[in-house]
């Protein structure tokens, strides 16, 4: 029995629920709610960039 790709959790997913804890987290703090978006932004333009390539 081979495992199927979907078995173990991949990198974006991953990062998804990392963000989604932070944001849980940050409890309503303006800032620190900005810098989860601003960093989740940065990382979604370094991407969309490599995947141009």
């Amino acid at each position: 029995m081979g495992k199927e790709p979907n078995d173990e959790p991949n990198d974006e997913t991953s990062e998804g629920l990392n963000q989604l804890f932070e944001i849980i987290n940050a409890k309503g703090d303006e800032g620190e709610l900005r810098e989860i978006v601003s960093r989740s932004s940065e990382k979604n333009n370094h991407k969309n960039h490599e995947d141009q390539s």
